[in-house]
């Protein structure tokens, strides 16, 4: 009886080895330079109650109307995979009462969830990194989070613009929205089908609509930096400034808003159009009344998050793939005999930093097959005449390298070769 062959969720992916090399290299350099701005890694859970994101994203969201999986578990509890990340990580501050008299910083890696339509770019799992940072309301807070999500870009090797806007207060981006919607509503017909399914309940969400006729819209509208709060304004001036020193250049995108109904003044979105359709790389902002709403006292914050498909993407198109590291040798036992001595010998040389595969008990001919397969820089076979005190021969595949020695000075021939005995960062 034939059986139904089983497959992945549709946008959820398998990841082997050839994929995962990119992956580490970039995760641990962005370990490495989170560290330098003294960011430290939370491990959030990936399931949340569904109440959360309602209350911090917004109820009338397409994310929290369309695009969550949620359920109900056992309890009769609404649950959610999440989404994004910001939600957890203020819920989880507020929780584990992170925030009395600090400003801490934190960064998390992991697959987050939405049910999209999986394209170029977008997956229903896909990855972030997510940076946020909590207690500090000044503008040049938002200079340093923007010039570290450089440095997070440059780091990858990748190009992007820089976009950047003010939203305001939430009273000034209230009144606003009274203003706007005076100006769409009699152009209702002539928006988008999502435009004008959204308009009553968001209408900033028309001004950064990619559909030509809602741009075209939206470019004739009332300008939100013509009515900024005093505060807000002054605000954004000063964060202008200080990228200017910094060096880091930017477009002033007057349409620029997010998605999400907890940001208010500066946001910013780093772009490129080398992924055609999905051209947001890198996206944040301020959400200084998040942790108030979430139940906790008033306290400014600021985050942003990378999608790592989509840097990497990216990294490969302006930089080449990042292929596998090969190991360093293929160490392969000619007889039942020598098995033991093989193991031994892998696990010493493993202590010391070499990437050994082995191979075994096999002929001659067999154990070459294995070593060309193990795609290893150098190969040498151990049989009973080795154990015995004959020369073990190390020698390069794919190269004329070579050095012969007893078994015992494996370790020197490696180094005499080449091989980096490297010690292992934490992080790989």
């Amino acid at each position: 009886m034939s059986k139904t062959a089983l497959h992945a969720v549709r946008g959820m992916n398998d990841l082997f080895p050839e994929d995962t090399a990119a992956w580490q290299v970039l995760e641990g350099a962005l370990r490495d330079l989170l560290a330098r701005y003294d960011y430290g890694e939370v491990r959030l859970p990936i399931v949340e109650h569904t109440a959360l994101f309602a209350r911090a994203i917004g109820d009338v969201t397409d994310i929290v109307q369309k695009e969550m999986y949620t359920f109900t578990d056992r309890n009769g509890d609404s649950l959610t995979l999440r989404p994004e990340g910001t939600a957890g990580c203020v819920r989880a501050v507020i929780e584990q009462q992170r925030l009395r008299g600090q400003t801490p910083r934190f960064y998390y890696m992991g697959p987050m969830f939405r049910h999209e339509r999986p394209q170029k770019g977008r997956y229903r799992q896909f990855y972030q990194l997510g940076v946020e940072i909590f207690g500090l309301a000044g503008p040049g807070t938002d200079a340093e989070v923007i010039a570290l999500s450089s440095r997070i870009l440059q780091t990858a090797g990748v190009s992007a613009v820089l976009h950047l806007n003010s939203l305001g207060s939430p009273e000034a981006r209230l009144a606003y929205r009274e203003i706007l919607l005076a100006y769409l509503r009699p152009r209702h017909e002539a928006l988008c089908v999502d435009c004008r399914e959204r308009l009553e309940r968001s209408p900033l969400r028309v001004l950064d609509c990619k559909v030509a006729g809602c741009q075209a819209i939206a470019a004739g509208a009332p300008r939100l930096r013509d009515h900024l709060d005093p505060d807000s304004a002054a605000h954004f001036v000063t964060l202008c400034h200080l990228l200017d020193t910094l060096g880091i250049p930017y477009v002033e995108d007057l349409r620029l808003v997010r998605g999400l109904d907890y940001y208010n003044r500066t946001v910013f979105e780093w772009v490129t159009d080398a992924l055609g359709a999905q051209g947001t790389v890198l996206a944040g902002g301020r959400y200084d009344g998040l942790v108030e709403q979430l139940g906790g006292s008033s306290t400014p914050a600021m985050g942003f998050a990378v999608g790592l498909e989509r840097l990497l993407a990216l990294q490969a198109l302006q930089r080449g793939p990042v292929l596998p590291q090969r190991p360093d040798l293929f160490l392969g036992a000619l007889e039942e005999m020598a098995l033991a001595s093989t193991l031994q010998l892998a696990e010493r040389l493993r202590s010391q930093g070499v990437r050994v595969v082995t191979g075994g008990p096999a002929g001659f001919k067999a154990l070459m097959k294995q070593a060309e397969r193990s795609r290893a820089s150098f190969q040498a076979l151990l049989g009973v005449a080795q154990l015995d005190g004959a020369n073990v021969l190390l020698k390069e595949q794919g190269g004329d390298a070579q050095w012969q020695g007893p078994m015992a000075d494996l370790a020197a021939g490696l180094i005499g070769l080449g091989v980096d005995f490297r010690t292992p960062a934490p992080h790989t």
